[in-house]
């Protein structure tokens, strides 16, 4: 039955992955002074250039994905963005208590995006 869906359950992923990171790069912007600052102390060169590089990324990557448009080479383009950025914001090893575990959360949570990502990529569109 689900079979008769699958477009329309395809678009609700696409809507609901691509939504995610295009809404995440533009309250990107509003914390880019604090994310650079954050990069700039786990090591990343060049954070500032990096921070917008990635943004840009985040926002570009998820218009594509929602719309359908290189939507494999764009889910692979945030899985890979995901590979990347999740151990530098979600460093639960480093920190304990009720901060360890919101870390752990968003770290399990990025791996899942990344495996929706990876799927969507290997949808024939």
């Amino acid at each position: 039955m689900l079979s008769n869906f699958g477009n329309e359950i395809l678009l609700a992923a696409r809507l609901l992955l691509g939504g995610a990171f295009v809404f995440a790069g533009l309250r990107n912007v509003q914390n880019a002074t604090f994310l650079t600052q954050l990069m700039t102390t786990r090591g990343v060169p060049q954070a500032r250039l990096m921070l917008w590089l990635g943004i840009v990324l985040q926002i570009v990557a998820g218009v594509l994905v929602i719309s359908g448009v290189w939507t494999a080479a764009a889910a692979l383009c945030l899985a890979l963005f995901l590979i990347v950025a999740t151990p530098m914001f979600h460093n639960f090893w480093d920190h304990q208590g009720p901060e360890r575990a919101s870390r752990i959360n968003g770290f399990v949570g990025n791996v899942a995006l990344t495996g929706g990502f990876l799927a969507l990529a290997a949808q024939p569109l």
